[in-house]
């Protein structure tokens, strides 16, 4: 009986220490897809619409490891909004027309089993960051 107790006692133990290794496992394969894409923006895709300055923030991979979103940021000084969307839309068409590409060399590099789907989503945080500190400097603190 006193044998049982202490055999619960691990379970729970390694359960709560499962949960935790399994969103390690997700950050680490988040940075290492994010490497592998951020290598291949550099070196490897010739596609025109991925030309300048493109950045992957971060990458997000879900619980089960089938998605993974990965955020775009453009560092191009396109003024004008309109001629921004444009650039954004232009840079997401091209990142999913390469996305079999980028998901067979994470495969290959990676060794998984099943390779997460890749989600494309663009990231506005750099530009949020400036309007606050516009704001920041228009308050005269």
């Amino acid at each position: 009986m006193a044998g049982g107790k202490v055999m619960t006692g691990r379970i729970k133990a390694a359960g709560s220490g499962y949960k935790m290794a399994r969103e390690y496992r997700q950050g680490r394969l988040g940075g290492e897809i994010k490497k592998i894409i951020s290598e291949m923006l550099l070196r490897e895709l010739k596609d025109p619409r991925l030309d300048g300055m493109i950045s992957i923030s971060d990458v997000e991979v879900t619980r089960d490891g089938s998605y993974a979103t990965c955020y775009v940021t453009i560092l191009d000084t396109t003024e004008g909004e309109e001629a921004r969307a444009e650039r954004e839309q232009e840079v997401l068409d091209g990142l999913k027309s390469a996305k079999g590409l980028m998901r067979k060399e994470i495969g290959k590099e990676l060794k998984l089993r099943r390779t997460p789907d890749l989600i494309f989503k663009m990231d506005h945080s750099m530009d949020y960051g400036r309007h606050i500190d516009e704001i920041l400097k228009g308050l005269d603190l």
